[in-house]
């Protein structure tokens, strides 16, 4: 397996970045497009490139987690989808493996009784945007080796199951296990994941308790050893995605125990 690490705020600068992930002794860097430096139109692809060669580490792209192709407003579902295609440009440039997404929950009404979801009420509306969104990535990305990753976030809803599965009828469509968010919605998205596991290729760990995230490895209630386990299985790869240096560096000391451990 491959690990690597999220983009740190303590690190702006990709070289430092690049230079720890090398020091840790990790394969690559998931950059964050929600960072000002890392949109579409401030990306340097030839510096990411040369890091590539000098630290000999790869990358793989968090999109946006506002990315929102299925809003109502075409003028706006457009803007998302152009920014889905301007990051998979980068990803072929850079022979990136994952793009990872977010499925947006959209607007809600907050009843006295209970939320509701206009993506919901409108599904048919939503999904075809949805349909339209996976086409548009597909001839995008074209014979590729890159996947966009759906990852599980607040709770995979019903509408959200429909998308998933539109979005999976497609080759150039996988998906992200995040075992720290699953942990925190006690589990629900687990078996989400688990009945199309066949699509699952990449990984988010970081430990939690309770609603808590993003706790470095092994300082949580999460049975960590079974989703590294599971990702083996899945021939994954794994963001050790905690939030600061030290937080990180305290996960990779975990891994490295833990791999130790069962040899």
């Amino acid at each position: 397996m491959d690990f690597g690490m999220p983009t740190l705020i303590e690190l702006p600068a990709p070289e430092d970045c690049a230079g720890l992930c090398r020091a840790l002794g990790l394969q690559f860097i998931e950059l964050n497009m929600n960072l000002p430096q890392y949109q579409p139109d401030r990306v340097d692809a030839a510096e990411l490139l040369n890091l590539r060669e000098r630290y000999g580490v790869y990358f793989t792209l968090h999109l946006d987690e506002n990315l929102n192709p299925g809003d109502f407003n075409p003028h706006v579902a457009e803007a998302y989808t152009r920014t889905a295609a301007e990051a998979i440009r980068l990803a072929k440039a850079l022979e990136m493996p994952v793009l990872n997404m977010h499925l947006s929950r959209g607007v809600y009404f907050t009843m006295p009784e209970k939320k509701i979801f206009l993506f919901d009420v409108y599904r048919d509306r939503y999904l075809s945007s949805i349909k339209t969104f996976r086409d548009r990535c597909e001839a995008e990305i074209g014979p590729a080796a890159v996947k966009i990753c759906v990852e599980n976030s607040d709770g995979f809803t019903d509408f959200h199951k429909e998308a998933l599965d539109l979005l999976l009828e497609s080759p150039v469509f996988a998906l992200t296990f995040d075992i720290g968010h699953n942990h925190s919605i006690g589990g629900r998205d687990e078996a989400v994941i688990l009945r199309r596991r066949e699509r699952l290729c990449h990984f988010h760990f970081h430990d939690g308790a309770g609603k808590k995230n993003h706790l470095p490895l092994g300082t949580g209630e999460i049975d960590v050893k079974k989703y590294l386990a599971l990702a083996e299985n899945a021939g994954g790869r794994i963001v050790l995605e905690t939030k600061t240096v030290e937080g990180l560096k305290e996960s990779v000391r975990w891994v490295w125990s833990a791999i130790s451990a069962k040899r």
